[in-house]
């Protein structure tokens, strides 16, 4: 249903867009900032469709999703009961994080297609994985940046390979 509610959303944008003659939204966003749109719309939805999670009201909290009630007001800064939501180009689910960190973590893999010419007959944004799995602090490497660059952590190999078999969604080809 989550997935559907972001395909139904981007459908009615870019038909929208595209009667007016501008660029499909897929087109206009820098792949940072989908990325990071879609993170939010998949959070809310999820909190929509679920009975127990809800929207973390701290403003950049962690995790995205907390456990309702949990926290009070269901706001916290870093907390342990909830579900981070990433999204991420990379099939297989790898995805930096802001530290390493034992968590639920789920992992939306999307493909977007910019390429097909004329770009009317591009196909629609589509997720192709979902992971959901719980993963610790020992599962992560550090990312070294330089003096500008902001601290990441990504799943290590092993991590990466405990996560990926908890996956939810594939989509065949």
């Amino acid at each position: 249903m989550t997935m559907q509610d972001v395909y139904d959303f981007f459908h009615d944008v870019n038909v929208n867009l595209v009667e007016r003659g501008l660029e499909r939204l897929d087109d206009m966003l820098r792949p940072a900032i989908m990325s990071g749109v879609l993170s939010d719309m998949l959070t809310a939805s999820l909190a929509k469709h679920s009975r127990t999670l809800t929207e973390n009201r701290y403003f950049n909290g962690h995790p995205d999703l907390v456990v309702r009630g949990a926290y009070p007001d269901n706001s916290v800064k870093a907390g342990s009961q909830g579900v981070e939501i990433k999204t991420t180009r990379k099939a297989g689910g790898a995805v930096d994080t802001h530290g390493a960190r034992d968590q639920w973590m789920c992992v939306f893999v999307y493909t977007v297609d910019n390429e097909t010419e004329p770009a009317r007959e591009r196909q629609p944004m589509s997720f192709t994985e979902v992971y959901l799995g719980h993963v610790s602090t020992r599962d992560f490497r550090k990312n070294l940046r330089g003096e500008l660059g902001t601290r990441t952590a990504t799943l290590h190999r092993e991590g990466i390979e405990k996560l990926r078999q908890n996956w939810v969604y594939r989509l065949k080809e």
